[in-house]
């Protein structure tokens, strides 16, 4: 796999996960929640654990075509607010837009 492919493969992995949470009613769109309704504290943890597996993905592949570099804590807090963002898409879906 090359650089550019696993870039691209990062970031689509990171817009799926981000709007995964809140254009489904399911627990990591496997299982039914009760009642039929996530509610938000749902949908923020699990934005949250799609996060750190999006990370994880990156991370597997970047020791894949590499060495790990070391990231600082400027790192996490751009590609958690760039994960913020990419989730902003769906969450207007969910709670914003009119039906």
């Amino acid at each position: 796999m090359s650089l550019q492919s696993a870039v691209g493969l990062v970031i689509v992995l990171a817009l799926v996960g981000a709007n995964l949470p809140f254009v489904n009613e399911r627990w990591l769109a496997l299982w039914p929640a009760r009642g039929g309704v996530k509610p938000l504290w749902g949908r923020v943890g699990e934005l949250v654990l799609l996060y750190f597996l999006v990370g994880a993905a990156a991370l597997g592949l970047e020791q894949h075509l590499g060495q790990i570099y070391p990231q600082g804590w400027e790192f996490y807090a751009v590609t958690a607010s760039m994960f913020l963002t990419f989730a902003f898409p769906g969450f207007v879906y969910r709670y914003l837009a009119r039906r």
